[in-house]
């Protein structure tokens, strides 16, 4: 058995940002793909386009990738998750039907409350990873990776019509909302300024409707991928822009790319599917934490300076502090075991 663990490397282990499978430059030859609603807002502001899971999305702006994931950690930054699929869950059996398909306590949610919960197969294989709010609107609201979208729909529509069919009130809507993320320490002060409500009320996986610097109709939800304190915003398309620009306004914000979040979720330890989970990876290998064996993710950590990366190897081998060699381009380098996550998280929660 192997376990998911972390490491630290100690001498020139040279990591990758992106995962070179999941994004490429874009080419005339390559498959169409898909945009979001701010697509023309990225490249009027200096965004790199490339190509990530059949959408074209920016890896980085004019700043350079590791200015961009330092300010992200001391002041905040704006990225565009639109690519993220987004639905609703309707009727009084949708708790039913979702934790007939995650592994989470859907029922124990309060209102407004969300979690963080992995579609599974019959084999505990983990099919995606994705976010369960129950609103008090009466619905649940669930986003779940892009390169997902289609399986993870389909999972969804099937099991719907599977209790449709036998009498169960539940539906589906997929939302076409763009999706805003705001991430870093002075992300809610920012916030703060454009919305009526009061932001320390929200704290960490919970969400609120609300009008946002003049957009009604917005979800706010505070969480993230960077491991620092944040919100998504779950925006009507029309406001989009708008609101984008309203953000940029605050000396604070500046756009972030894919190469920053993907830096900053490997510093959080957080995960990306399809790299270091997926269907041959059990729930509990997953959460476990995380070294070298097989490197699934890494990258040079512009807070620590130094390389970092997560990976299996086996049981044995899997106590922090544990000395690793790791073949680094036929070349053998030293890297140490270590706990999650690299970088201390800043969550907002209520004390």
């Amino acid at each position: 058995m192997q376990r998911a663990v972390s490491v630290v490397a100690r001498l020139g282990f040279r990591l990758q940002a992106i995962p070179p499978a999941l994004c490429h430059p874009l080419s005339c030859a390559q498959e169409v793909l898909r945009r979001t609603p701010l697509y023309d807002f990225h490249l009027a502001h200096g965004g790199k386009m490339v190509a990530f899971a059949g959408w074209s999305l920016p890896v980085q702006y004019r700043d350079s990738h590791t200015d961009s994931h330092l300010h992200t950690r001391q002041h905040c930054s704006l990225f565009d998750v639109s690519h993220m699929l987004q639905t609703k869950i309707l009727g009084s059996d949708r708790v039913k039907l979702m934790e007939s398909l995650v592994v989470g306590d859907i029922a124990e949610l309060r209102p407004n409350q969300g979690t963080l919960s992995l579609f599974t197969n019959e084999a505990g294989g983990i099919l995606d990873d994705l976010i369960v709010t129950n609103t008090s609107e009466g619905h649940l609201y669930v986003v779940s990776n892009a390169g997902c979208w289609e399986k993870d729909l389909a999972l969804m529509q099937d099991k719907v019509r599977e209790l449709q069919n036998q009498g169960r009130d539940v539906g589906l809507e997929v939302l076409d909302n763009a999706l805003l993320a705001l991430q870093g320490p002075t992300a809610a002060q920012v916030l703060q300024a454009g919305v009526a409500d009061d932001l320390r009320k929200l704290p960490f996986m919970t969400s609120a409707v609300m009008e946002v610097f003049g957009v009604s109709g917005c979800r706010v939800t505070r969480c993230g991928y960077t491991g620092e304190d944040g919100v998504e915003i779950s925006v009507p398309v029309a406001g989009a822009v708008h609101l984008a620009t309203a953000l940029l306004k605050n000396p604070e914000v500046k756009l972030a790319g894919l190469a920053a979040r993907d830096s900053l979720r490997l510093e959080a330890g957080l995960c990306l599917y399809g790299n270091d989970i997926d269907e041959h990876t059990t729930p509990v290998e997953g959460s476990l934490s995380w070294t070298l064996g097989t490197v699934t993710s890494g990258c040079p950590s512009p807070s620590l300076k130094k390389n970092v990366a997560m990976g299996y190897v086996p049981c044995e081998y899997s106590r922090p502090g544990t000395m690793l060699l790791v073949e680094v381009r036929r070349k053998q380098q030293m890297a140490v075991v270590s706990k999650m996550p690299f970088v201390p998280t800043n969550y907002y929660t209520l004390k």
